[in-house]
């Protein structure tokens, strides 16, 4: 039920010249963000390259194409599905943490003070947080390959944000191979463009009714024998 999940990377680069705060970080170093969604076999679905590192994911995410063609629901996105063995329809989804606002399409924790009163809100935050782990893994996976992220890059932003792009888009050919090929063939004309998406900074949003409605039953669902995980 979920399209993919998203998070942001910075990646540090030398003070550019006259950029006075815009690229310093809450970690107190310079950096580009590289926010991406990622699938399930860890491979970048669409990647936003180059805002400043001062900004957050969520803002980033809203000033962006990927996040502006959510909003107006302008991808190719499935309609709603049922959730297995039930008779509820909700909406695929996107994966992201407490950085992203909850929106309709967007599925993010519930947050700190009602999970320690709501033993089932703390399973739904655990089961989200095991799926969102993907992207973490595939950002360790791209540093483990290309090892120019375990340093300060020395290169302007505009010359960063090419680098980043040419190592997301070699991963991606690293992991595919015929199956692969053959099934983002098929499911291009169902699912999300095959190409990556760029663009820069942003700022955030608010939830809607419906998405705190659609939050609730994804909850309900996995706390129920029909969302039952084999090793539960």
């Amino acid at each position: 039920m979920n399209i993919g999940a998203l998070d942001g990377k910075h990646v540090v680069i030398e003070a550019p010249p006259n950029s006075g705060s815009l690229y310093f970080n809450y970690k107190k170093t310079f950096s580009i963000v590289l926010l991406a969604l990622v699938d399930a076999q860890y491979k970048f679905v669409a990647v936003d390259i180059g805002a400043y590192g001062k900004n957050s994911d969520g803002g980033i995410l809203s000033n962006s194409y990927l996040g502006k063609a959510l909003e107006k629901n302008k991808l190719n996105i499935p309609n709603e599905q049922y959730l297995p063995s039930t008779n509820e329809k909700l909406p695929l989804v996107v994966i992201g943490d407490e950085a992203f606002p909850l929106k309709k399409y967007l599925l993010r924790p519930y947050p700190g003070p009602q999970v320690r009163e709501d033993q089932n809100k703390k399973k739904f935050n655990d089961r989200l947080s095991r799926a969102r782990k993907v992207v973490e893994d595939a950002f360790g996976q791209l540093t483990a390959k290309f090892r120019i992220y375990c340093r300060r890059l020395n290169a302007l932003p505009k010359n960063a944000d090419t680098i980043v792009m040419t190592t997301c888009i070699l991963h991606n050919y690293i992991k595919a191979d015929a199956t692969d090929v053959h099934s983002r063939e098929v499911s291009s004309s169902t699912s999300l463009p095959a190409g990556l998406i760029t663009s820069l900074n942003g700022q955030g949003g608010s939830a809607q009714p419906e998405a705190f409605e659609n939050r609730d039953k994804f909850k309900k669902f996995f706390c129920s024998p029909a969302g039952k995980l084999p090793w539960e």
